[in-house]
């Protein structure tokens, strides 16, 4: 797939099923590689930490999740791209499995949430193959623990690992674990709560008019306030001046 440089993260180009064509074919090959979805908060993270854009460009595709970030690519290079968001892909990806045959493993998340997910998935995809459940401590695991991680996971044949972590820390682990993990690695942030409706999405109307992260900051004030006014008020004006830069060449 083609990419464009947004900022400092290098964006996949195409329609939404070229992105799940191409990482259903990567899971098909048990191909270790990694796919990162990109919102605007990952898209600042990246300006403002070297190491961890050089994770994300090495990503073996990074979808354009957030419509700030379809907006900047209009914007800047008149690129007409559809969202490719974590929320749509993940039903996507397990549908298809489902048809194709293909093991699934889910990485994150609390045992909670996982449970309600297996329960989800027993109901709305029956034939889908769960290769395992797993929800990591929240701390750093040991080199013993990792090892076992990667050997329960190849062991279980896992087609597609969907990874939900948050951004940066999923990331990071799926960059860790290319070559390691025999499997296809998608991050997709909170996207085990909305399916399973622990966490409501934003409406259709608010999704198209840039405004999730609103309705997510009502939910989750607390938590959300200072990374969203900060990472937006950064992302707009990082917009405007390669805007300028583009007018000014």
């Amino acid at each position: 797939m083609t990419s464009q440089t947004l900022i400092t993260i290098n964006v996949s180009l195409g329609n939404f099923q070229d992105f799940v064509n191409n990482i259903l074919a990567l899971g098909q090959r048990r191909q270790s590689s990694y796919v990162c979805v990109a919102n605007v908060h990952m898209c600042v993270e990246t300006y403002q930490d070297d190491t961890f854009a050089q994770i994300v460009n090495h990503a073996d595709m990074v979808t354009p999740d957030g419509v700030p970030l379809i907006k900047g690519l209009k914007l800047l290079y008149n690129i007409n791209q559809e969202r490719v968001a974590g929320p749509d892909l993940m039903p996507t990806l397990l549908s298809e499995s489902e048809k194709q045959g293909l093991k699934v493993y889910f990485y994150g998340s609390t045992d909670d949430v996982l449970k309600r997910l297996q329960d989800f998935c027993l109901e709305n995809y029956p034939k889908l193959l769960i290769a395992g459940m797993y929800s990591p401590p929240f701390r750093v695991l040991t080199e013993t623990e990792t090892q076992i991680e990667i050997k329960n996971i190849n062991a279980s044949e896992a087609n597609i690992v969907l990874v939900a972590l948050g951004c940066p820390k999923q990331e990071r682990w799926m960059a860790n674990m290319k070559g390691r993990i025999n499997a296809v690695m998608v991050g997709v942030g909170g996207a085990f709560p909305m399916l399973v409706g622990v966490q409501k999405r934003a409406p259709i109307w608010m999704q198209r008019n840039s405004l999730e992260w609103f309705y997510r900051l009502v939910q989750e004030p607390r938590r959300l306030f200072k990374r969203y006014f900060i990472t937006n008020t950064l992302y707009i004006a990082l917009i405007v001046r390669e805007k300028v830069k583009i007018i000014l060449s």
